[in-house]
């Protein structure tokens, strides 16, 4: 006997880009229907909403809360906002998704952390690798001690925007420009990408991090390292040389300079009886194992077959409904937030490895 599914109403703020991925999962899920769209700016919400069929639309979040019924909201805002966009739907008892990072600074991330865990609602950030199935896989092996005690890994997250074409002219698109820009919020390819790498790598490694030094590296682009408003001086590149609580040691790697890699993901991880490789490039995810005596002693990889995992969305919508918990949640992206903000400290302090205790101690 098949069963209704819980109807779900879901509020998207903020209509850029990322915004069209969230409506076209949503739209896809039985019973879920995207019931208005907020942005202050008032073509970009029109276009949106036509193109996606939603009704409601509202040039501030304060009215869509007063004046529209929703129950869960996509929070797809610049990362400068999430804080100020996230903290009104919670206080309004509403369940959130959270574009990545949960916040730029940890502070902020971890009071967003607390007042949802504080107001019982459904909270989750979209760290989209997580939907990659070789990298499900392997967590769920390295927790099964299929590698034994984690000893050592190596991570890397590859762009190539800034030397090939295929994403758009970076040069011209404010939509690239901004990223190269700390006045116009951005923390380079560390804040970027650096919070997706981090996770990729300590989530299958089963462990927190303990300490970490860190180095970037802002390479000359342009005349006078400037274009138009822009001033180029977020990072481009990052090396990342971290400890975790289980002792094991490794590498975190990430550079938009990576020609030949448009978008590519990379994990080496390696224990006492054996390692895993697993790999996501140009959208498709494999696995790769050493395990056991025989291959160990005949140095043979195999490849491990990978069962599909749900969306973020899906889990999302899920976890409202009661069918599955919610995963990862705000507290995993204050975490993370941490993390990068120990990393941004390393590198003012000459690369020196600095612990996440003292971060949290520090006034």
């Amino acid at each position: 006997m098949n069963k209704t599914k819980k109807p779900v109403r879901v509020l998207i703020v903020g209509t850029g880009g990322m915004a069209r991925v969230h409506a076209e999962a949503f739209a896809e899920m039985e019973g879920v229907s995207v019931v208005a769209g907020v942005d202050p700016r008032a073509e970009v919400l029109a276009a949106f909403c036509d193109r996606h069929g939603i009704e409601g639309r509202y040039a501030t979040l304060a009215d869509a809360i007063e004046q529209c019924e929703f129950d869960a909201a996509s929070v797809v805002t610049p990362d400068g906002l999430h804080y100020a966009t996230t903290m009104p739907l919670i206080a309004a008892g509403k369940h959130v998704l959270c574009e990545k990072p949960l916040s730029t600074d940890y502070a902020f991330a971890s009071e967003m952390a607390s007042a949802a865990e504080a107001a019982s609602i459904v909270n989750m950030i979209n760290l989209s690798y997580r939907n990659v199935a070789a990298l499900q896989k392997a967590a769920d092996m390295i927790a099964a001690g299929e590698i034994g005690a984690v000893r050592h890994f190596e991570a890397s997250y590859l762009q190539s925007w800034l030397t090939q074409s295929v994403w758009g002219d970076w040069r011209t698109e404010p939509g690239w420009l901004w990223r190269l820009s700390t006045a116009h919020g951005s923390k380079g390819a560390l804040g970027d990408v650096g919070i997706h790498i981090v996770d990729f790598a300590t989530f299958a490694a089963g462990s927190a991090p303990h300490s970490v030094s860190c180095r970037t590296a802002v390479f000359h682009k342009a005349e006078g390292d400037r274009i138009g408003e822009y001033t180029l001086d977020a990072n481009d590149s990052f090396v990342m040389h971290m400890d975790l609580a289980n002792g094991a040691i490794g590498t975190i790697t990430a550079s938009r300079f990576a020609s030949g890699h448009h978008n590519d993901l990379r994990l080496r991880i390696y224990g006492d009886k054996g390692g895993l490789q697993v790999l996501f490039e140009r959208g498709e995810s494999h696995l790769r194992a050493a395990i056991g005596p025989d291959a160990l002693a005949k140095e043979e990889w195999s490849d491990i077959d990978c069962p599909p995992v749900a969306t973020i969305y899906q889990r999302f919508i899920a976890a409202i409904r009661g069918e599955a918990p919610a995963d990862p949640t705000f507290l995993r992206g204050a975490e993370l937030q941490q993390v990068l903000d120990l990393a941004g400290r390393s590198q003012e302090m000459g690369s020196r490895s600095l612990t996440l205790e003292a971060l949290a101690e520090s006034p």
